[in-house]
């Protein structure tokens, strides 16, 4: 199997794992290109520029430049890459999901992130490193990919630091559990779309629905119910500052059944009318006050 791997101007490409002894694999996804996996490699995925978006069995999610999402092995990623956009990704094998293990005292687990872009040019740096490694050396190179893997274990240290109050005896356990929890976390992420059942997490985790729902909120500080919720109208605020749907077409692709629910939940979470959030977000400027406006009130989950 190929070590480096790249989709551009509409091309297309699989990334498999399996049989291969790689350590990593490599994929860049551009203009239009898109990846997709087989299932067999854990992935992680950082976007330079442009955005792309990524459909997996956690959901749908959308990249843009600095923002990074890693999935479980059997996650069977889709990425593509809008007409400007760079993705790029590392297909990690359990060989070097150890190796992290050894490097960093800690694990990769399923998540989304933002990174500066100071931290997001060193990341571009050593995904070339690798890539130009695994060209030259089939079968893939620790000391070339040991850099990358710190990195990327850098990233989700706040993720990682909660690692300790999960439940168990041992730190493998620990990390077992988290990892379950976290991934049904990014589900609900990728499904902000509409309502998720307690049901369809703890089958995600393998919990029964009393144990997931109890370890979720000892983790993450909120029931699943109220950070469904809260990243649905995350979701909804997002499309009011970046589209020009009307507010009834928000709410929909929110997961609300109608527009006086959404009005309410909305007010209550963000004090103030959605037309006027999206009024007064053109006059302050999307970015910042998305920022001021959701940090003022509610902290995110992850």
């Amino acid at each position: 199997m190929e070590q480096v791997l790249r989709a551009d101007r509409g091309q297309s490409v699989q990334f498999e794992g399996g049989e291969s002894p790689a350590m990593g694999t490599c994929i860049a996804v551009s203009r239009l290109g898109s990846a997709q996996g087989g299932g067999q490699q854990f992935s992680v995925w950082i976007q330079v520029r442009g955005s792309a978006w990524v459909e997996a069995r956690e959901g749908r999610f959308r990249l843009r430049r600095g923002d990074w999402i890693a999935l479980e092995k059997d996650s069977r990623p889709i990425v593509q890459a809008d007409a400007h956009g760079l993705c790029i990704g590392l297909g990690l094998s359990a060989d070097a999901l150890q190796a992290i293990a050894r490097f960093t005292h800690c694990g990769l687990y399923a998540g989304r992130g933002h990174v500066r872009l100071r931290d997001l040019r060193t990341a571009l740096s050593l995904w070339r490193g690798v890539a130009r490694q695994a060209g030259g050396h089939p079968g893939g190179d620790m000391a070339a990919l040991r850099p990358m893997l710190v990195q990327l274990a850098a990233f989700q240290q706040h993720i990682a630091a909660r690692v300790a109050r999960c439940p168990g005896r041992s730190s493998t356990r620990k990390r077992q559990v988290f990892s379950r929890l976290q991934r049904a976390h990014l589900f609900l992420e990728g499904n902000r779309d509409r309502v998720v059942r307690i049901s369809e997490l703890a089958e995600l985790t393998s919990f029964s629905s009393w144990y997931f729902s109890k370890t979720f909120h000892s983790l993450y500080d909120e029931s699943p119910q109220a950070a469904a919720a809260r990243m649905r109208l995350e979701q909804a605020a997002d499309l009011l500052l970046n589209t020009s749907m009307m507010v009834g077409e928000v709410a929909a692709a929110s997961g609300f059944d109608n527009c006086c629910s959404f009005a309410r939940a909305f007010r209550a979470r963000y004090g103030m009318s959605a037309s006027r959030y999206r009024s007064q977000a053109a006059k302050a400027g999307s970015a910042n006050f998305s920022g001021a406006a959701g940090k003022a009130r509610w902290r995110t989950g992850t």
